[in-house]
């Protein structure tokens, strides 16, 4: 068996091979794709752009060969849209999902979403539009799957989330769930009119659901009659929030142990100031309750956990592979690594942008800190 100090070398290349984006659009009129396939072949990040004037074509080749983001069309004969988002993503419940379609009818949009699709746009029908789904199509290629936090079947971070929906001038109500906290941002043709969360309303909220990590997230209908209480930016939101966290994360990571401790009442907070780490769980073998930090239902996480330990020992005893350590693994959320000790069992989450390097190095940390 594997430890974390035994690290593949092709696992090692692959973490720096680097390829072209490969981008499939599917709509049943040739015209059209012939303009996508222009559009998206000369975006910055140069992705390879293939074309389906069928859906079930477009699974066949899906079937054949990898694909990083499709494109599709709503409204097709025989198989429509919504028929292959939902073949799509059983079969390949990693690839990214966009839906560009003339369809205005808010149920449809509704329902994509619900299937997990990372961005609902109306064709384009002006230079702007064109413009603006050109900038959303190249901000989901060319860079890890969203590090993982917010989801909807895809996971992304809120901000993505945020940008993308403003960028399609959409009009829409996110509602957000984080632990047992609720809050809803409304978005009116592109712009962030209004927010809510527990007492607080307008930019108050914006900046506290912002400031949440972990939840999940549905897209509701947009609320035409919604009165505007913020007249900002979206641009200067976002930016007021990155830099209100990069405060909060530079402030929590220079305080002592004894401070985070008591700041938070956790003492797994400390284990999580390490660069990447999203969440800590701890159980150990003196009794005592399992502790964690920044996990939502630490219940499911430990019996995953254990049951994850007991399997891994077996296999270790079937290969006369030695005592467990450590393991890691790379998730379409995020990263996790799994450390069995005299102590007990401790169970770190990350950043999926991490790479595998990165992951083992910070486990090491946490581990050492843990112990000691």
């Amino acid at each position: 068996m594997q430890t974390l100090e035994q690290q593949p070398e092709l696992a090692r290349e692959a973490q720096t091979e680097t390829r072209r984006d490969k981008v499939l659009i599917v709509d049943d009129q040739q015209e059209l794709l012939d303009i996508y396939r222009e559009w998206l072949s000369n975006l910055p990040s140069r992705p390879e752009v293939h074309a389906s004037s069928t859906g079930a074509r477009a699974i066949a080749l899906l079937d054949s060969e990898h694909f990083d983001l499709l494109v599709t069309d709503l409204r097709m004969p025989k198989m429509d849209g919504l028929q292959v988002l939902a073949i799509v993503r059983r079969k390949f419940p990693s690839l990214r999902l966009v839906v560009l379609t003339g369809v205005t009818d808010e149920a449809y949009r509704s329902r994509a979403y619900a299937m997990g699709v990372d961005l609902f746009c109306q064709k384009p029908t002006t230079k702007e539009e064109a413009q603006a789904f050109e900038a959303c199509i190249e901000s989901l290629l060319g860079r890890e799957k969203e590090a993982g936090g917010f989801r909807g079947v895809q996971s992304k971070s809120l901000m993505d989330i945020i940008q993308l929906e403003c960028l399609s001038q959409s009009s829409s109500v996110l509602r957000i769930v984080h632990q047992a906290l609720n809050g809803k941002i409304w978005v009116q043709g592109g712009d962030v009119i209004d927010a809510e969360a527990s007492s607080l309303a307008g930019e108050d909220a914006f900046k506290e659901i912002m400031s949440w990590k972990t939840g999940s997230f549905e897209i509701l209908p947009a609320d035409p009659h919604r009165p505007r209480t913020i007249h900002s930016s979206y641009h200067g939101l976002l930016l007021d929030s990155a830099q209100a966290m990069d405060e909060s994360h530079t402030e929590f990571i220079t305080k002592s142990d004894t401070e985070i401790e008591r700041a938070t009442g956790s003492p797994m907070a400390k284990l999580a100031r390490f660069e990447g780490v999203e969440f800590v769980l701890e159980a150990t073998t003196d009794g005592k309750a399992p502790r964690a930090w920044g996990v939502e239902n630490p219940e499911v996480l430990l019996g995953w956990a254990k049951q994850t330990r007991e399997r891994l020992k077996g296999i270790g005893n079937l290969l006369q592979a030695g005592p467990l350590g450590h393991v890691q693994g790379n998730g379409l959320q995020r990263h996790v690594s799994l450390s069995d000790h005299e102590k007990g069992i401790l169970c770190i989450g990350f950043r999926r942008d991490m790479n595998a390097e990165q992951v083992l190095q910070t486990t090491k940390q946490v581990f050492t800190k843990w112990v000691s």
